[in-house]
Order: C-alpha cells, then sequence, then structure tokens
C-alpha cells in the first residue's frame, strides 16, 4: 500500500462505506470525501464528514500509517490543525491535537475490495518485465473505452503547453516583462535542438537583443558577436597561416564589438557546446550561423509570431540559411566533404513546435487572450507528427499519431504518467484499477 493509492481509494471510496467507524468507536457518514489538492498542506480540502452525529467540514490527510503524521511533522505545521479526518491504511499510533483532543482516525484495511489492489498491482508489476520505463497497461490498453484514450489526450496536451509557457513567463519576468527580449532567449535556446539548448540560452543572454539589433545591416557583426561571444573563433595559431578572411574577420570583428559593450568578460568556453553524435547539419556552428540569419531578417521576432497568419508564414519565417563559409564547413577551418544542407522541414517544425507555439500560449496566458491558444493549437495540427521511439511505441497499441498534436500528446502522456508509474492519475490508468 502506498499514499498514491490509498488517497485513489479514499477520493472514489472503494471500500466498504457501510457501519464506518472511528478507530475509538465513533460512528461515521461521509457527505464529501474533499478536493484532492496538489499543493502543501492536507490532501484532501473542503471534505464534509458526519462523526458521533456531528458535522464537521474541514480537510482530510492521508497516510500509510498514522505515524506518518510524526514523520513528516505535521504536529508543527499550523495548516494541519484543520484536518478532521485522518485516513490511513494502519493505525499504529494516537495522535492528539494542540488541544489535547484525539484526532479522528479511519482506518481502511481491511475494508477496501481486493480487486481494486490486485488490478493496481498487476499495473505495477507488469513494469518490472521492461528493460526501460514502458506503458504499464499495455496488454490491458486495447480494451479501454476510447473516449478515455481522446480524453486523456486533451488533457496531456494542454499540460504540456502549460508546463512549457511556465518556462516561457519565468524568462518573461527575468527579462522585465519584455516579449521580444524573452522571444529571442527563448528561440536562441531552440536553435540547441535539445542537446545544446543550455548552451544557446547562455549565448543569448550574454548578448542582448538590443545589441544585436544594432548590427542588422551588417550579417558578419551579428556572426561576430554570436561566434565570439560562445568562444568558437579559433585563436590564430590554431589554425595555418593560410586561413581564410572570413575568420579573421570574426575575430576583428568580435574584438571591437566586445570591447565596445564591454561583454568579452562574457565569453564562453567552445567545450559548453556539443558536437558529439550530431549530423555536420545540427552542428552548434550551422545552427549559430543560421540563428544569426533569422536576426538580421527579423528586427521583431516576438511580433513576427504572434502576427504569424498561419503555418505557411512560419515555415517562412524559419526557412534560414547559413552564411557562404558555412555551406562548405561544417567546423572552423575544416571543409566538409559535401555542401552544408540549410535548415531543413523537420527542423523548422520542431522550432515551431518547441518555440513558437509555447510563445503564443505563454502570451495568451499573460493577455488572457485565448486566440493566442487556439492559434497555438491550430499550428500543432498542421504539422505531421514526430516519429520516435516513444511514438511508434504508442502506435503498436492503436493510437493514431498523425500530427505534432498527437506526437506532443504522447510523449508528455508517456514521459509524466507511464514513466513515473502515475497510473492512478491516468484517465486509461484509473479506468483499468476501478475496472468491475
Amino acid at each position: 500500500m502506498n499514499e498514491d493509492l490509498l488517497s485513489f481509494i479514499w477520493q472514489f471510496q472503494y471500500f466498504d462505506a457501510a457501519n464506518l467507524q472511528t478507530e475509538a468507536g465513533e460512528t461515521i457518514q461521509i457527505i464529501r470525501t474533499g478536493h484532492k489538492n496538489t499543493n502543501a498542506g492536507p490532501d484532501f480540502s473542503d471534505a464534509r464528514i458526519r462523526i458521533d452525529g456531528v458535522e464537521w467540514i474541514g480537510t482530510v490527510e492521508i497516510h500509510t500509517k498514522s505515524s506518518d503524521w510524526h514523520l513528516h511533522q505535521h504536529s508543527e505545521d499550523g495548516s494541519y490543525e484543520s484536518v478532521i479526518m485522518h485516513v490511513v491504511w494502519e493505525n499504529d499510533v494516537q495522535i492528539f491535537r494542540p488541544d489535547k483532543t484525539l484526532l479522528p482516525v479511519l482506518s481502511l484495511k481491511g475494508l477496501v475490495r481486493l480487486s481494486i489492489l490486485d488490478r493496481y498491482a498487476s499495473l505495477m508489476h507488469a513494469q518490472d518485465f521492461y528493460e526501460s520505463p514502458g506503458i504499464a497497461c499495455q496488454e490491458q490498453f486495447p480494451s479501454v473505452n476510447e473516449l478515455q484514450k481522446f480524453s486523456m489526450l486533451d488533457r496531456v496536451l494542454l499540460e504540456r503547453l502549460e508546463k512549457k509557457a511556465s518556462k516561457v513567463l519565468e524568462l518573461y519576468h527575468e527579462n522585465q516583462q519584455d516579449w521580444e527580449e524573452t522571444a529571442y532567449q527563448w528561440l536562441g535556446q531552440h536553435f540547441g535542438f535539445k542537446l545544446n539548448d543550455p548552451a544557446f540560452l547562455r549565448l543569448t543572454q550574454i548578448i542582448p537583443l538590443k545589441i544585436l539589433q544594432k548590427h542588422r545591416s551588417q550579417s558578419i557583426q551579428i556572426e561576430a558577436l554570436l561566434f565570439g561571444s560562445a568562444g568558437l573563433i579559433p585563436d590564430k595559431s590554431a589554425l595555418d597561416e593560410t586561413e581564410d578572411l572570413y575568420i579573421e574577420t570574426l575575430r576583428r570583428e568580435y574584438q571591437f564589438l566586445a570591447n565596445k559593450y564591454r561583454i568579452s568578460h562574457l565569453k564562453m568556453n567552445n567545450h559548453e557546446f556539443k558536437f558529439l553524435r550530431l549530423r555536420p547539419a545540427g552542428f552548434p556552428t550551422i545552427r549559430i550561423s543560421q540563428f544569426a540569419d533569422l536576426i538580421t531578417r527579423n528586427g521583431t521576432l516576438f511580433s513576427s509570431i504572434t502576427s504569424s497568419e498561419n503555418i505557411k508564414s512560419l515555415h517562412h519565417l524559419f526557412s534560414l540559411k547559413q552564411s557562404d563559409y558555412w555551406i562548405y564547413h561544417f567546423q572552423f577551418g575544416k571543409l566538409s566533404k559535401s555542401n552544408v544542407p540549410v535548415m531543413g522541414k523537420d527542423a523548422i517544425n520542431l522550432l515551431i513546435i518547441n518555440a513558437a507555439v509555447p510563445l503564443l500560449v505563454a502570451y495568451s496566458r499573460q493577455r488572457q487572450q485565448p486566440d493566442f491558444l487556439d492559434k497555438a493549437l491550430y499550428l500543432l495540427s498542421e504539422i505531421p507528427a514526430e516519429s520516435n521511439r516513444i511514438t511508434r511505441e504508442w502506435e503498436t497499441l492503436g493510437m493514431k499519431v498523425k500530427t505534432a498534436a498527437d506526437s506532443q500528446s504522447l510523449i508528455e502522456w508517456y514521459n509524466h504518467y507511464c514513466t513515473n508509474k502515475k497510473c492512478l492519475e491516468c484517465t486509461v490508468g484509473a479506468a483499468l484499477v476501478r475496472s468491475t
């Protein structure tokens, strides 16, 4: 038994509620179990329970053992003085309120339907057979009502968007409520395409957007600021004497501009950027040049995204080309055997999914304008689904993965619920546990 299962049992009253009594022998009538609390404090709020004919309104705390009350130091927390019932699996110690009166305890051991325990145990045990965290209910998944599956899909998509929007809003507040600077940093971070996200975010935080905007007419200066601040421009001694004009120009421009804006001391170490196991088209050198192209072509990134009318306009925004040097090189001083491709359609779609869409959702939340959330959902419905190990696993269970909305939902479902064994918080898992 664990607290998650016990909370589930209490919330849906999957126990014999006839002739209930506290451990002290008082009669219990449950009028309302209360609302589950996801924040700090007692587990259920606004519960209504009649004890020995007296109706109480307050909170309910759930523990596997009553002694957990002391283990979790609830006696020292004033928010637990509102607890009217302590629901436990096993009552191993008496708990007293600050006024020395006994806290009513309901022990559910022996009252719970064994079928509930068996079905829950089968889900938890199923995951032990997988080499990596899997979908515990995969054997039973096809038997679940389609409506419950679609309900979960809608729910997890919104949860995923809300999580990403919260991260955008954190940046927004760090940037003194400047949406353009926030969009610049958020977009820049996602030019790292996951592996290099932290390094790209740090790079954009070193060079404010307003500095780059002053040099939009000179793309070489934008690249110099970005490559120089990233610590990627090689020292002169690191290359042969025949080094080309491009590298010399970058080095010279960076030294001048870094001194001008007093940012030379903020320069990153080149090892912060990862190259291993990446294709040349995904190297941070290529992505930085493409990001420079984005800055050069668009003075107002945030406005460009929020004013976009359709998926086509965003594809045009992110159809980026690295500078000529990076068509023929993948690292400084290293020629490529074939031309390095420009930003591809798949990469553009990932930028829309992971960068543009969360910006729209965050703006919708901040401005309380649902139209931007609708636009974000529309964009996801217009982009083909991502194909990866997680989406392919869902497809084997009969889930249709056609759009990015589908794949984003299933990724969140798998990562947040399946791998963390939160079956009771999942619509499908809960249905399987309580099924008759």
